[in-house]
């Protein structure tokens, strides 16, 4: 299972992966960061996923940045659930 992987929401629309991995890098390594975007449009869809190397730096994300501000929105943050669930 699992763990280093995190889900994001409540993006605002002008967040991009780089600073989606420069905010979420202060806590550990992060090896990938993206948020999804509508195909059609182009727009984030306001949420995203980062994955860190480190199971417990991800863990220690979500204590200490769920519910931070994030270019203005306080952003959700919890361990993403796997979608064969």
């Amino acid at each position: 299972m699992q763990q280093n992987k995190l889900f994001v929401g409540n993006l605002s629309w002008g967040v991009n992966d780089d600073q989606l991995k420069e905010f979420f890098s202060q806590i550990g390594a992060v090896t990938e960061a993206v948020v999804i975007v509508d195909r059609m449009s182009g727009r984030s869809k306001g949420y995203g996923f980062v994955t860190f190397e480190e199971d417990a730096d991800a863990q220690k994300a979500v204590e200490e940045l769920d519910g931070k501000e994030l270019d203005g929105r306080a952003i959700n943050v919890s361990i993403a659930r796997p979608r064969a669930e």
